[in-house]
Order: C-alpha cells, then structure tokens, then sequence
C-alpha cells in the first residue's frame, strides 16, 4: 500500500488491513476548500497531523463540515505532503496496548511559506484576500515567534524586515505580518490568528510580534498609516488564546515495522535541517485536550464537533497555567534533562524508576500546585494524575527524553519561571523553600557539559542557545571543586531564559550549591537527586 489517492481507491486493501479511511468525498472538500478556504494552518509537524487534521477529519466524517484545512511549512511539504497527495497516516497508541490506524485525508492544500516561491506566495496572498477565510493557526513552537536573540537583539532577519516593509519578507513572523496586510488592503477584513502552540499566553506573543512588524512598518512609512489600527482591533483581529495538550513522539521504529507488516510502505523517516524527524506517518497518545478563547471576528470552523472547547480568556489561561506551568510541561522537562543525564531513550522507562517519579511527583504535587488556580472545566489533580499514573507510564508510547530536551532554554522561563514569580508574588509561599524545581535548573546546567552520569559523552539535544550557554560550563569536569559562581552567574541571571534573575528570586546560590553536588563525582547524579528528593 503506497500513500496517495490512487492507491486509497483500493479501499478493500485498506480495510483488511485494519486502517480508517476518509467517509467524505476528498475531491469535493478539495475544490470547497479551495474556492471558499475558512482555515489555514502555519507549522506542517507532527502535531498539526495527529490533532488539528485528525479532528477536522472526525468533523467531515459526520458530515458536520464540508472543508478542509490548508496547511503552510517548510521543507518538509513537499516531501512528506505533495508526494502523498497531502495525506497522512496517525497511528494512535492506547494504553491498553492497542493501535489504531487511520488515513487522514483532511488536508487539501499545502504550501510553502516564502516568498520567493512565487506559486505558493501568491496562493497565499490569496486565500489571505479572500473573505471566507475565517482562522489562521499556529504551531511553530515557542522560538517561532521571537524576533530577538537571547541577548535581546533583534534577529538580523527580523531587522531586514524592519528595512523593507511587508514586501520581500524573510523572517517567519515578517512573512505573516505580510499576509496579514494583504488581508488588510483588501478591505480590512476580519479574521483570527490562533496561536495552538504549547506555552504561556500564546496569542499575546503571537499579538506582539505581529504588532512589532505593524508599527515598524507604520512608522517607516510603508504601510497604510491605518495598519496597525487594524491589528489592534480585536473585532478586526483577534489573537486567541489558547491551551493544547498532545504527545506526538518522532516517528517509532516498532511502529514502523508494525506498519510494514500490514503491507504500508511509506514509512521512511526524512529528517529536516532543523533536526525534526518526520514521516508519511505520526505516532501519537490518545489524550488530547485543546482550549481556545471564542472571540473569532469572522465566525469561525466548527470544531466543537471535533470536541474542541471554547471558552472565554479568564479560563483558558487557567488551563493553561495548570497544564504548562505545573501539571505536565515542567514534568516533562525535569524528566527529559534528567533522563539524558541517567542515560534513559524513553519516558515511560524514566517512570519506573523511583527517583524520578518522585522528583516529579514533588515538583507537580508538592512545588506546583500551590500555585494553582482550578480552572473550573478541567480539575488539576485529575489531570495531574492521568499524566503521571497514566500517561507518561504509558510503555506502547515511545517518547524519548531527547526528544522533549529540545529547545529547553526556550521552555524554562514558561515552565518553571512563571511559578518561581508566583511564589515571589505570594503572601504565603517563598521561592527560597523551593527545592526540586531549582534542582532541574541545576540539571540543566550539568546537562549542557555534554557528559553523563557516568561520565561519557553525551550528545545535546538542538537548542538555539547552545553557543552561547555551553562555552560558560565547557571548562568544567566531573570532580571540580567549588564555587562556580563565576561560571554560573551569566546563565543564572539570565531573566530571557528563566522568566526571571535567579538571583534576584533568590535560588541562584541554591541552584549554584546542587550544581557542585551534581559535578562533584561519576554517579553524583543520581546520589544529588536522591538526597535531594528524601529531604
């Protein structure tokens, strides 16, 4: 079984092999969605398949929608999208140990975004001026919407976008602003930009880069003097928040040998420049929550059908707060930094292991949650608890802690540096009684020397800010001696990496001190995060 229209047509072979198949008809969606598109989506990854295509598919499906979702990326569009025809497989892993394998066929449009591509830039350019357009999502992670380094200058490509105006763009955010002023001076037309992915008050950074691009241009004089009026005008334009919440691991081995059984062929990994694996198919837990706030300027796609929520702000910051702050995303990062370091490839092995179960049992349960506001449409303890007793256990899925260690320095300040300012803005917690959280901090630090527990070399994960983190700990050893202040200070102080100056909230020595526990020998490790759990 090849992946593309053609070989679908074969739905007998399909069905004996057990695979869901599309219940709509693929070509009528196709031409509906592109005479009148009502969702376009930036960030073609895995996320985007195994969620945001899989619940639109749900939705067509029952007949609830007859549209499709146009989906805008990089490198990987033609490869893992135009050669199959814009199709996808999701392999959904169960915990019972079970499978279910679907074709996805909900995608009926891919694009590439650069404007230098002249097909594809001025299809964009088009869907933008089309009045029916009524959503545009994202999900380019956090560093996708930064226009400075981590030394808070702009990036250069930003800067050259800053010089030339909405025409000839290059950065990410650039390009978007760009399209968004063509919707613009087709009539000032209404529409949602959605930021889905997975950090803090998404679409207030969505709204701050976008507005950036606008007053620069505004200012410069090469825009519409009234552009940046539109983008401030939320019955106009809308920036959403939202809170979503899926484990999507790379492409597995054992899936794919699975795949090759039942006669799939398809299943070879291409990995891009940005060190991203993908695949004609997407591996993904059942567990998926997505929260959007309801305030869409043009209506907006039904996916409630699909089981998405909407709500208003107040409660989506809640669930967001709960989710990325406490009950899943530190743990996920304390597990990734530490099972690298303990030399783990897989989450729900790190499970088993009572050390690092109750590392993250402490620093959910006992660190986190007092900084918790119960949002109200979802209860914290019932979701921590199927995150720890259910989820992360889960041993049919194959999430590695190399994997989630990707881009940490861009994750720690949402992660852990939003509930380090709520207890320094609390009456009655203290930041200095903190004790697992600035041991992850620490964790990192020992985890950028590049060496294991046992003192073998340890390959990093991609991270925008190796090169300037990594020199400052180079010239440490496992056995070195104390303090490492100087060392440490220029990381540590570092606010645009943590949410805030460690020093200043008072855990910088703390996390200084479990540093020099963590380096003082081979197994320290280990010995560090024992102690450390049983004080």
């Amino acid at each position: 079984m090849k992946l593309n229209l053609n070989a679908l047509k074969d739905k007998d072979v399909w069905k004996r092999a057990e695979f869901n198949l599309p219940e709509f008809n693929i070509e009528q969606v196709k031409e509906n969605t592109k005479t009148a598109p009502n969702w376009i989506h930036f960030g073609a990854g895995n996320i985007f398949r195994a969620f945001m295509a899989n619940v639109q598919q749900n939705i067509l499906n029952k007949g609830k929608s007859d549209k499709g979702i146009v989906v805008v990326g990089g490198e990987s569009i033609e490869t893992i999208y135009q050669s199959h025809d814009n199709l996808t497989v999701l392999v959904t892993l169960k915990v019972d140990g079970t499978i279910e394998k679907t074709v996805i066929a909900s995608i009926t449009e891919s694009l590439i975004l650069d404007e230098k591509n002249d097909i594809s830039w001025s299809r964009l350019k088009e869907i933008f001026a089309n009045p029916s357009l009524q959503m545009v999502s994202f999900t380019i992670t956090e560093k996708g919407y930064k226009l400075k380094n981590g030394k808070g200058e702009y990036l250069s490509d930003v800067v050259e976008d800053f010089e030339s105006g909405p025409q000839n763009t290059v950065s990410y955010i650039g390009q978007i602003t760009s399209l968004v002023y063509e919707r613009y001076v087709h009539g000032r037309l209404p529409i949602a930009l959605v930021s889905m992915d997975n950090m803090s008050h998404n679409g207030t950074k969505l709204y701050e880069a976008v507005s950036e691009f606008a007053k620069r241009w505004e200012e410069k004089a090469l825009v519409d003097e009234s552009f940046l009026d539109y983008v401030n005008d939320s019955e106009l334009v809308s920036f959403p928040w939202s809170m979503i919440d899926k484990i999507t691991p790379r492409p597995d081995p054992s899936v794919r040998k699975m795949l090759k059984d039942v006669g799939f062929e398809d299943v070879e990994d291409v990995i891009t420049s940005k060190n991203s694996y993908v695949s004609p198919f997407v591996n993904s837990e059942e567990s998926e929550y997505l929260i959007i706030e309801d305030i869409f300027p043009n209506g907006r796609p039904n996916l409630e059908e699909g089981g998405i929520i909407f709500t208003d702000k107040e409660t989506v910051d809640k669930v967001e707060k709960m989710k990325v702050c406490t009950c899943l995303n530190p743990l996920h990062t304390s597990l990734a930094i530490f099972g690298c370091l303990l030399g783990y490839d897989k989450i729900s092995k790190e499970m088993e292991d009572t050390d690092l179960r109750t590392l993250v049992e402490k620093i959910g349960y006992v660190e986190g949650f007092p900084a918790v506001v119960n949002p109200g449409i979802i209860d914290p303890k019932k979701f921590i608890d199927e995150v720890l007793k259910v989820r992360f256990p889960n041993p049919f899925m194959p999430d590695t802690p190399q994997r989630i260690a990707t881009d940490t320095s861009q994750k720690l300040g949402i992660r852990f540096g939003e509930t380090i300012k709520a207890y320094m803005a609390s009456e009655y917690l203290n930041a200095t009684d903190l004790k697992h959280i600035p041991l992850v901090l620490a964790g990192w630090c020992r985890y950028l020397m590049g060496t294991d527990d046992n003192g073998d070399k340890m390959e990093l994960s991609s991270d925008p800010l190796l090169q300037e983190v990594v020199p400052h700990v180079t010239a440490i050893a496992l056995g070195d001696k104390g303090p490492f202040h100087d060392q440490l200070k220029p990381i540590l102080s570092n606010a645009n990496i943590f949410g805030v100056n460690l020093y200043e909230a008072g855990l910088g020595e703390k996390v200084e001190g479990y540093f020099a526990e963590l380096v003082s020998e081979k197994g320290a490790v280990r010995k560090t995060l024992r102690r450390v759990n049983h004080e």
